[in-house]
């Protein structure tokens, strides 16, 4: 008669993982003598050799302090590739305006900045001028200013977004401070 042991999973067998086994997994250790954490940054034994250490964070970090990008190249050869480094970053560079974020300083998220640019202010403009503006575009935009004009309702609802997406940062950023 064969004897019924619990799972691991007591019972629920979504907390097991597809093709999981009862087997303890492998892990590699650092390949620094006497270290005896996981070895999960790997490094290169030597410069055009697939074969490769495994070290822990600590000793990837030692072995790679006093590594030379630019070791057995002749001085010229070594200037010639810097530059050609820099002017591929200077390309990045120059492109930053690109970014993600869009334009500002990166205090604001990319919805304010859209609401900004739906009030019509600048985008360092404070509390104060995103007030002023809302209320002008409000009053020019509102169904009883202009009734029947569907074009000035929509308006006047993504004024009223906007100004509530920027009425909620300003509350965020005075319970920080």
């Amino acid at each position: 008669m064969t004897r019924h042991t619990r799972s691991n999973d007591w019972g629920f067998p979504r907390w097991r993982g597809y093709g999981s086994t009862r087997q303890a997994t492998q892990v590699r250790l650092c390949d620094r003598d006497g270290c005896d954490r996981p070895g999960a940054h790997p490094a290169p034994k030597s410069p055009h050799s697939p074969d490769r250490w495994y070290f822990c964070e600590t000793h990837a970090a030692e072995y790679n302090r006093r590594w030379n990008y630019f070791e057995g190249l002749t001085a010229e050869d070594a200037a010639a590739r810097e530059a050609e480094e820099k002017r591929g970053a200077d390309g990045y560079r120059q492109a930053g305006h690109y970014a993600w974020g869009g334009p500002g300083d990166g205090s604001r998220s990319r919805e304010e900045m859209r609401a900004l640019d739906v009030l019509e202010v600048e985008i360092d403009a404070g509390f104060e001028q995103i007030k002023a503006a809302y209320r002008r575009l409000a009053k020019a935009n509102h169904p009883d200013a202009a009734p029947g004009d569907a074009e000035a309702a929509g308006r006047f609802q993504a004024v009223q977004a906007a100004y509530e997406v920027l009425r909620k940062a300003e509350e965020r950023r005075s319970a920080k401070a």
